[in-house]
C-alpha cells in the first residue's frame, strides 16, 4: 500500500514555513537599521546563490529556459513588490498580526476570479471571503497595534500574492526548478543596481553581516523545500497547512521582539485563518470534483 503524499509533503511544508518565518523575523531586526531595498536584495540574492546550483542538478544545463518567459518575470516581479511591501510594513507593526494580513492573498483570489480567471467564485467561498475581511477589521479596530498606515503595505502584499499565485497555475508546462530560479532571478536583477545608492556603511557591522547571510539561506533553503513539497503532494492538500505560519510569526514575535498579540487581536487572527482553511478545502473539493467529471 503506498504511503499517502502528507507523509513526505507535509514535514518539507512546514518546515519551509518554520524558514520563512525566520527570514521574516530576520528581515524585521534588519529594516530597523538598514534601507529596505538593501533587505530585500539580500533575500533575493542569497537566494539565487542557493538555488542555482540545485536547479542546475535537478534539471541540467538548460535549467533557465522556459516556454512562459513573459509570464515567469511578471509572476516573479509580483513576488518582488509583495516581499517590499511586507518587509516595508515589518518595520512597523508586529509579526504576527503582519502575516496574519498578507496572507489574505487566498480571499483576493476570490474576488479577483471572474475578470481574471473567469471562474464564479460561489456563495460558500464568498462567505469565506467576507469572513477573512471581517477578521482584518478586528485587527484594525481602535487601539490596534496594526491600526497604522503601514498597514497599508499589508495589503499590497496580499494582492501582489495574489497575483503570483494565479501567475503560478500558467507555469504547468515548466519545470519547478526553473521556476525557482527565476523566483530569484527578477529579484536580484531589478535591485542589483539600486544597492549602491541605498548602502548605509556605518549601519553594518559583523553581525548585521552574519544576518543577512542567514536572509538568503532562510530564503534558499525554505523555497526548495516548498518545490519538493509540491512535487511529492498536490497544493489543495497541503494548502490548509500553510497557516500553521501564523502561529510561529505569532511565537517568533513573542520570542524576538516581546510582542504578544491581546484578545480582540487573536480573534481577528483566528477569523483569517479560520476562512482562509475553508477556502483551502473548498478548493480541494473542487479540484476533486473536476476530476471525477468525465
Amino acid at each position: 500500500m503506498p504511503d499517502h503524499p502528507l507523509k513526505r509533503a507535509l514535514p518539507l511544508f512546514l518546515g519551509a514555513g518554520l524558514r520563512f518565518t525566520a527570514l521574516d523575523t530576520t528581515a524585521k531586526i534588519l529594516v530597523r537599521d538598514h534601507a529596505l531595498l538593501v533587505v530585500v536584495w539580500a533575500r533575493y540574492a542569497g537566494q539565487m546563490i542557493a538555488v542555482t546550483p540545485y536547479a542546475r542538478h535537478r534539471v541540467g544545463p538548460a535549467f533557465w529556459q522556459t516556454g512562459h518567459l513573459g509570464v515567469q518575470l511578471l509572476r516573479s516581479a509580483m513576488l518582488v513588490v509583495a516581499t517590499l511591501s511586507f518587509f516595508g510594513a515589518l518595520r512597523f507593526l508586529p509579526l504576527g498580526e503582519a502575516s496574519s494580513i498578507s496572507a489574505l492573498a487566498p480571499v483576493v483570489i476570490v474576488l479577483l476570479s471572474p475578470w481574471l480567471l473567469g471562474e464564479r467564485p460561489g456563495r460558500a467561498r464568498l462567505a469565506a471571503a467576507f469572513a477573512g475581511f471581517c477578521g482584518v477589521l478586528i485587527l484594525l479596530r481602535p487601539g490596534s497595534a496594526v491600526l497604522h498606515p503601514a498597514a497599508l503595505l499589508l495589503f499590497v502584499t496580499a494582492v501582489t500574492n495574489a497575483f503570483y499565485g494565479m501567475l503560478t497555475r500558467k507555469l504547468a508546462g515548466d519545470s519547478p526548478y526553473t521556476t525557482l530560479f527565476y523566483s530569484a532571478l527578477v529579484g536580484t536583477v531589478v535591485l542589483t543596481p539600486l544597492v549602491p545608492f541605498a548602502i548605509e556603511p556605518s549601519a553594518w557591522s559583523w553581525r548585521s553581516a552574519g544576518l543577512f547571510t542567514l536572509l538568503g539561506l532562510f530564503a534558499g533553503v525554505g523555497h526548495a523545500m516548498v518545490t519538493r513539497a509540491f512535487l511529492r503532494a498536490p497544493a489543495s492538500m497541503l494548502a490548509p497547512f500553510s497557516y500553521v505560519q501564523i502561529l510561529w510569526a505569532t511565537a517568533a514575535g513573542f520570542l524576538a521582539f516581546g510582542h504578544l498579540p491581546d484578545g480582540w487581536s487573536f480573534a481577528g487572527m483566528a477569523v483569517i485563518v479560520a476562512s482562509g482553511v475553508a477556502l483551502a478545502f473548498q478548493e480541494r473539493w473542487r479540484a476533486r470534483a473536476a476530476v471525477r467529471i468525465p
